[in-house]
């Protein structure tokens, strides 16, 4: 028979969410923070340094954490298969029965499910895959890699972090031009995630748009506050 033709989105958490966060951190963090620098009074050189700092260190940040998350997690799975196989290894007829009762919980009849899970313990490696894979909902083959997580969050903050900056980069010193662009920069990128999710474009570009708006908000009105009592 013919194969089915589709392919899925990748949902294991291995580029997807490291790209997805770091490009919306990278925006709203530093359309907030040319926000609340300018809200200050600071001139374009002053936004342009605080901006660039912040996306050099953020883009480092992100992309250290994420790789630390990651292979923690990882190792944290590889910790339960070492746990699990010692259980098979001395309780192999109670995680068997364990087993069949998670197959009969899925919806399948107890005869099916003692066929199956006695099929599944005739290879010990299958019997820990699919033991971690019931319990934990994950699969110890297939985990995402620490690199590509940090990788892909460190190059999607610094280009999100770069849209506010751009207009400085360029020769303008308007803080509402700044922004403007890092607000477009928030809808197209909530647009664009949209296409892994049932959400609409419009909806995902606005919800970003407004959570970056929020962000901006509240520190300009900090830079605001702190440039007048400095003054």
């Amino acid at each position: 028979m013919d194969e089915i033709g589709h392919t899925h989105a990748d949902v294991s958490g291995g580029w997807l969410r490291p790209a997805v966060f770091g490009a919306m951190d990278g925006l709203v963090t530093n359309i907030a923070l040319v926000a609340g620098v300018g809200g200050g009074g600071a001139d374009s050189t002053v936004i342009v340094l605080s901006g660039m700092a912040g996306l050099v260190a953020g883009a480092f940040s992100m992309a250290l954490g994420e790789y630390a998350s990651v292979e923690t997690q990882n190792n944290a799975i590889s910790a339960e298969v070492a746990a699990e196989r010692r259980e098979l290894r001395t309780n192999p007829r109670a995680e068997q029965a364990e087993l069949v009762d998670m197959y009969v919980e899925m919806g399948l009849t107890r005869e099916t499910a003692e066929r199956a899970a006695a099929e599944v313990h005739a290879d010990p490696e299958l019997a820990v895959r699919v033991h971690i894979t019931q319990e934990l909902g994950v699969d110890p083959q297939e985990q995402p890699s620490p690199l590509v997580a940090g990788v892909s969050s460190f190059l999607c903050f610094a280009v999100g972090a770069l849209f506010p900056l751009l207009p400085f980069l360029l020769g303008s010193d308007s803080l509402l031009l700044g922004l403007l662009v890092g607000g477009i920069g928030l809808f197209a990128a909530g647009a664009m995630v949209s296409r892994f999710t049932t959400r609409s474009w419009w909806y995902n570009g606005v919800r970003q748009l407004l959570f970056g708006a929020i962000a901006a908000g509240a520190t300009y009105l900090v830079g605001m506050l702190i440039g007048v009592g400095v003054t």
